[in-house]
C-alpha cells in the first residue's frame, strides 16, 4: 500500500509529544453487514464491535473497484484504478506512485513500518520487502502452514503471531505503522470441499445455527439480469459455494468462522498493545478490500455494480478521541482511497497532491464538513472474459453503471430511495430521463478526470 507536491492546510491532530502509532487491518471479501456492530444477527465479532463502540464506524463506506488487486493498489496510492492502472494481468504498479504511498512517506518521516499478510500488488522497481522495515508475506494456498515442529497453523493465527513479534521489537522511541492484510475471509478457490478453512480456535462456532437464505434469494432476481451477467464469473462461483441448501449452510458457517477467527486475532493484538504499553497511542483502522455476494441475486464473488459488491466495513479507533465522539456512526461517504490520506494526516505527514481520496480524520473528530462528497466514481477494468468491464457513479440516491464493452453498451440506473434493493432498472423509464442524462455526464466527467499519469490517456 504503498514522494511530490503536497497539499497545504490539511487538518492535523493536536500537537503531542508522541506521534501516534497506526495498525491498519484490511480484510479480504467482507461486505459492510458482516459484523455484529453493523447489526448482523448471527455473526460474532466482539473485539471488532468494541473498536466500533470506542471509535467511529462509517455506515456508508465503499470501494471504488471491487476486486482485491485494484482495491489494494488504490489503498497504497490513494488513486482510482483508472489512474494507477493496476489490477490482475496488468503491468506492475508504477514506481512513481509507490514513492508517494503511505508506508513509504511514513517511513521517510521516521516511522518504523511493517507489513504482514497478503500483499496482492506487483510493484515496479522494488521488491515488496524493500518498502517496509519489516515485511512478512503470507499467501492463501494453503491456509494451514506446516510449522517446524510438524504441526499446522492457520495463516490468520500466524498473522497474530507475527504482529506480536513486530510490536515487541519496535525500536525504542520510534512510532510505528503496521499494515495487516488478511487472506481471510477469501475462499480457498482450489478446494471446493473445504472452501472456507477456518482457524482451529473457532472450531464448532455456528454449528447449532440455521443460516437464513439470502434476502435477495428469489430466482426471479437472477433471471431478470442480462445474459452477460447471468453468464459471468458471479454465476460460475455461485455454483462453487451457494447453489444447494447443504452447500450454502456448510459454507456460510465456515465463512462466519473465518471472520470470527480474524476477530480473535485482533483481540490478541489489542492484548499485546496493552501489555507493551502501546495501547493508549495506537490508532486501529479496520476495513474490507471489497464487498461480497453470499448467494444474493444468484451471485457469488464481487466485481459488479450492486451495493453488496461495493459496500465494505470501515471502523477507525483512535484512543486520543474525546469521549463524546466515541461510538458514533457516521453517514458520510467514505472510500478505500480515503485511507492513505487519513493515515498520513493522523500521523502529521503532508498528503500528496495527487491523492484522489479525502481525509476522514476531521469527520472522526466530529467536524461538520460542508463540502463533503455526495457521489463517487466506481469501475471495474480487469481484462477477463467472465467479468464484464463497467464504469459509473454512485451518489446519495442514484446508482448509474455502464457496461461499456457490451454491444451496444448496457446501462443500469437504480433509484435507492424508491428501490433500495436495486431490483428495477430505470434506464428506459421516461420519468428518469433527465436523471439518466445527468448521471451519464457525471460519469464521463470523472472518467476524464481520473486518467493515468503513466500514459497521459484514460483507459
Amino acid at each position: 500500500m504503498l514522494l511530490s507536491l503536497l497539499l497545504p492546510g490539511c487538518a492535523s491532530p493536536p500537537e503531542q509529544e508522541q506521534k501516534p502509532n497506526v495498525i491498519f487491518l484490511l480484510i479480504d471479501d467482507q461486505r459492510n453487514t458482516s459484523l455484529g456492530c453493523a447489526g448482523h444477527p448471527l455473526i460474532k465479532t466482539p473485539v471488532i464491535d468494541d473498536l466500533a463502540s470506542e471509535g467511529v464506524r462509517f455506515s456508508n463506506a465503499f470501494v471504488t473497484t471491487s476486486i482485491c488487486a485494484a482495491s489494494r493498489a488504490s489503498i497504497f496510492t490513494g488513486m482510482h484504478e483508472r489512474t494507477h492502472q493496476f489490477t490482475f494481468n496488468t503491468k506492475p504498479l508504477s514506481q512513481a506512485y509507490l514513492q508517494t504511498s503511505y508506508p513509504v512517506l511514513l517511513r521517510e518521516s521516521g516511522y518504523y513500518t511493517g507489513f504482514i499478510g497478503k500483499f496482492g500488488v506487483e510493484v515496479e522497481g522494488y521488491q515488496p520487502h524493500e518498502l517496509f522495515d519489516n515485511f512478512r508475506a503470507l499467501g492463501r494456498w494453503m491456509y494451514f502452514k506446516k510449522q517446524q515442529d510438524g504441526s499446522e497453523r492457520h495463516i490468520t493465527e500466524l498473522m497474530g503471531d507475527y504482529a506480536g513479534d513486530f510490536l515487541k521489537n519496535v525500536p525504542d522511541g520510534e512510532p510505528f505503522c503496521l499494515s495487516l492484510s488478511f487472506n481471510a475471509s477469501h475462499a480457498e478457490d482450489a478446494d471446493k470441499e473445504n472452501h472456507y478453512p477456518w482457524p482451529k480456535a473457532v472450531d464448532g462456532m455456528y454449528d447449532d445455527m440455521e443460516i437464513p437464505d439470502p434476502r435477495l434469494f428469489d430466482p426471479a432476481i437472477y433471471d431478470a439480469h442480462p445474459d452477460f451477467l447471468k453468464n459471468s464469473m458471479n454465476r460460475d462461483r455461485y455454483y462453487w459455494r451457494w447453489d444447494t441448501p447443504e452447500k450454502y449452510q456448510k459454507n456460510m458457517r465456515a465463512y462466519f468462522r473465518m471472520i470470527s477467527g480474524i476477530d480473535k486475532v485482533i483481540g490478541r493484538i489489542r492484548d499485546e498493545l496493552k501489555k507493551n504499553g502501546q495501547d493508549e497511542n495506537t490508532i486501529i483502522i479496520y476495513m474490507g478490500d471489497n464487498g461480497y455476494y453470499m448467494g444474493d441475486r444468484g451471485f457469488a464473488g464481487k466485481w459488479s455494480h450492486y451495493e453488496e459488491s461495493l459496500r465494505v466495513p470501515l471502523i477507525i479507533y483512535d484512543p486520543r478521541l474525546h469521549e463524546e465522539q466515541r461510538g458514533k456512526v457516521k453517514e458520510e461517504m467514505a472510500l478505500n482511497i480515503d485511507v492513505p490520506s487519513t493515515i498520513l494526516d493522523m500521523c502529521g505527514v503532508d498528503i500528496p497532491q495527487q491523492y484522489e481520496g479525502r481525509n476522514l480524520f476531521p469527520i472522526v473528530e466530529g467536524e461538520d464538513i460542508s463540502d463533503w462528497r455526495t457521489d463517487f466514481f466506481c469501475e471495474h477494468l480487469m481484462e477477463t472474459p467472465t467479468i464484464p468491464k463497467w464504469e459509473g457513479i454512485r451518489d446519495e440516491r442514484y446508482v448509474y453503471a455502464r457496461y461499456f464493452e457490451q454491444d451496444p453498451a448496457y446501462e443500469f440506473l437504480h433509484d435507492l430511495e424508491a428501490d433500495p434493493d436495486q431490483l428495477m432498472n430505470y434506464v428506459t423509464d421516461p420519468e428518469y430521463s433527465s436523471i439518466l442524462e445527468t448521471m451519464r455526464i457525471r460519469s464521463d466527467e470523472l472518467k476524464s478526470k481520473y486518467k493515468s499519469n503513466r500514459t497521459g490517456e484514460q483507459l
